[in-house]
């Protein structure tokens, strides 16, 4: 029997099945009611008339928001962005899937990203991460590093993630959706387990780290391009900003530069290149034990 071609293998994958198991799992283990931006953000037609951009977004009582974007090209083209965002009394991690699908690569970030840093704040990672390590092991061999990746970047990963790239084909897709449902399921239980903090300091604690990371990716998320092609400088921004990283113009005043002055120009605008440290990381930086093995990037 004759294999499938790559553009046969991506045309016959599709993200929305993600987004379909995310809420129905979800559901689970909270209450799901629709978030006050579904109202302005549900759908968009791209500028060619013929794609559009799906949304939608939902808040729980742990949860301060949980969106997801769908885009579906007829080349072959397909991008999933989901993102759960805890409440700030809540220092879970933020659920991070970002997919981005041609007929012939994909690139995938999946992750639980860390609201506080698992370098400096060892008992963070401890009280989140220990257990998982296993788990990030597992998906590091079936879909394995992706390449150079900046160390700017990478300390809002944690040790489980999974960065990959591969060309379309069945198996790699369906390994794929496998740890999506794994490390959502993880991160529902951890959510399930949590307790609401009711200390002023580590609320205000966890809203600055959630801003700051809000801050970042509003900034500096290489999918941007892909928006700002398919609706344009004006649009995209308001995507980015009001529905992605909702929260950036609302959960704190500082700005980009405050949160990270190496970035800061001469004539006081921020540096536009994706990296200024200049270290990037072309295997793995964090051992057997979920260990970093990297020069610190903090």
């Amino acid at each position: 029997m004759m294999r499938p071609s790559m553009q046969e293998a991506a045309s016959a994958f599709s993200y929305k099945k993600f987004i379909h198991f995310a809420l129905e799992e979800t559901r689970k283990y909270t209450h799901l009611s629709p978030s006050p931006i579904q109202e302005n953000f549900s759908h968009l037609m791209a500028m060619d008339g013929k794609t559009e951009l799906q949304m939608l977004s939902y808040e729980a009582p742990k949860i301060r928001l949980v969106r997801s974007l769908c885009v579906e090209q007829s080349d072959g083209m397909q991008v999933l962005d989901l993102g759960i965002f805890p409440r700030p009394e809540f220092d879970l991690p933020i659920f991070c899937a970002n997919f981005f699908t041609t007929a012939s690569m994909n690139i995938i970030v999946l992750d639980l990203n860390p609201l506080h840093s698992v370098i400096n704040q060892r008992d963070y990672k401890e009280k989140y991460y220990k257990r998982l390590i296993p788990l990030g092991l597992k998906y590091a061999e079936l879909l394995p590093w992706g390449g150079k990746i900046t160390s700017e970047s990478l300390r809002f990963f944690s040790p489980i993630v999974v960065w990959t790239k591969f060309s379309p084909s069945e198996s790699k897709h369906s390994a794929l959706y496998c740890a999506f449902k794994e490390y959502l399921k993880v991160w529902l239980e951890l959510m399930d387990q949590a307790t609401e903090e009711t200390r002023g300091p580590r609320i205000m604690c966890n809203l600055e780290a959630q801003h700051r990371y809000l801050t970042w990716r509003a900034e500096k998320d290489p999918g941007h391009q892909v928006l700002r092609r398919l609706i344009g400088e004006t649009r995209a921004k308001e995507t980015i900003r009001n529905f992605l990283f909702n929260g950036v113009d609302e959960l704190g005043s500082k700005t980009f530069i405050d949160y990270f002055p190496e970035y800061e120009c001469e004539d006081g605008t921020i540096n536009r290149n994706r990296s200024v440290i200049g270290k990037s990381f072309e295997s793995r930086p964090w051992d057997s034990r979920g260990e970093f093995i990297g020069e610190n990037y903090e």
